[in-house]
């Protein structure tokens, strides 16, 4: 995560900054394992609800929505702040729609934004991270840009993935397709890395749509990024106590980056409580640097906190 927050500039201001406090972010993953980053100084988790297996206790049995929660929210408790995420001090609310291999039902995630939805008040819900996707076989007129539309109409910032499909053209993932939502691709994707189970490289999904939407909208860094580990055995009240120090992992794939731009946005609306998802979005347009590549592959260019910001007080 350090070197990630560097290439964002994600310590400008931070002292200054709420840092994510009082905002909630929706996590639509694999569930979420209560890593001590994430409750040990201050329980943060304020809920779970599980379409998967209909659990009450909050736990994830693949690991993949833990790391993507820790790059938004973890406070580095077990790094003394090595592997600090981007809005440390925010809250979430996670919603387990993936099962223990990382795939999931359409009802399931259909179902879970609209839970988010139906408790966006409840628990100040702002921002939803989907590090999730699927071919694009319907464009937008699938039930999952349809749901994510919804979402947005209602006032939350979506932030989707592009996938992990390149480096062909218009192989952006449903309900990245959507032209309401924050679309993010890899910045670095050009090194070799190691995505379930096969090293790939130049793996982030490019624009343009099938219905020619220009995508993705911005990128990030993806690669190699360290964040929270996970026990998938963990059980709750059990002999399966999650053990003291779990530590970290490194995961890589659009599904890192998209957090990372997750995070970015739930700090500045910790500091900008105003902004609406439109500003939001249309703001990313001047808060990007400009890595050279196409549009299609890097939308605006490289997210940056600290243009963003100074975009934003201008």
């Amino acid at each position: 995560m350090n070197s990630a927050r560097e290439a964002i500039h994600a310590f400008w201001h931070s002292d200054e900054s709420a840092m994510g406090k009082g905002i909630t972010v929706a996590i639509l993953d694999t569930g979420l394992y209560p890593h001590n980053d994430l409750v040990k100084k201050n329980n943060r988790i304020l809920a779970f609800k599980d379409f998967v297996n209909n659990k009450q206790y909050t736990y994830d049995d693949n690991g993949h929505g833990t790391h993507v929660t820790g790059i938004i929210a973890g406070d580095g408790y077990e790094s003394d702040g090595k592997y600090e995420g981007i809005a440390p001090l925010c809250n979430i609310v996670a919603v387990k729609v993936l099962g223990k291999e990382g795939a999931g039902n359409i009802s399931d995630v259909l179902a879970g934004i609209q839970w988010v939805l139906d408790n966006q008040q409840k628990y100040n819900i702002k921002v939803m991270n989907l590090s999730v996707g699927m071919e694009d076989l319907e464009g937008e007129n699938s039930a999952l840009v349809r749901g994510v539309n919804v979402a947005w109409d209602n006032e939350i910032v979506v932030v989707c993935a592009a996938g992990n499909n390149g480096p062909s053209n218009s192989t952006i993932t449903t309900p990245g397709v959507s032209r309401k939502v924050i679309t993010v691709g890899s910045s670095d994707d050009a090194q070799e890395v190691r995505i379930l189970g096969d090293f790939i490289s130049n793996y982030s999904s490019r624009g343009p749509t099938k219905s020619c939407i220009k995508k993705p909208d911005v990128v990030a860094p993806g690669s190699n990024i360290i964040s929270c580990h996970c026990n998938p055995i963990f059980v709750a009240n059990t002999e399966l106590y999650p053990k003291q120090i779990i530590g970290y992992i490194k995961k890589s794939g659009t599904s890192m980056a998209t957090p990372i731009v997750t995070g970015i946005i739930v700090r500045l609306l910790s500091d900008y409580p105003n902004l609406s998802n439109k500003d939001i979005k249309l703001s990313l347009k001047y808060s990007t640097y400009d890595l050279g590549f196409g549009q299609e592959q890097q939308g605006w260019g490289l997210i940056d906190l600290q243009k963003l910001y100074e975009h934003i007080i201008e």
